[in-house]
């Protein structure tokens, strides 16, 4: 998700009291009863290079960019996994 630095002050600077949650629906038991807790899967470390450009703008992304690549190749592992 891309997300202009500007919108991210927008929405910053909305009030709580301003926010409508009229529509978002109390978590009853029913909802806890249902739940499931999902661990991250194992992580793996290894040495990998990748171009320079994509490095740095993953990295203007801010915290957290390792993890956005990881959802990226995640992406399209998930979307390619059947083809082999």
């Amino acid at each position: 998700m891309n997300i202009s630095k500007q919108r991210i002050k927008e929405i910053n600077a909305i009030k709580e009291k301003d926010i409508d949650f009229s529509d978002i629906p109390e978590l009853d038991e029913s909802f806890w009863s249902n739940a499931v807790l999902v661990h991250p899967g194992k992580k793996e470390r290894l040495t990998v290079r990748f171009d320079a450009d994509v490095v740095q703008w993953f990295k203007q992304q801010g915290k957290g960019y390792q993890t956005r690549m990881n959802a990226v190749l995640k992406s399209f592992y998930e979307a390619h996994k059947h083809e082999v």
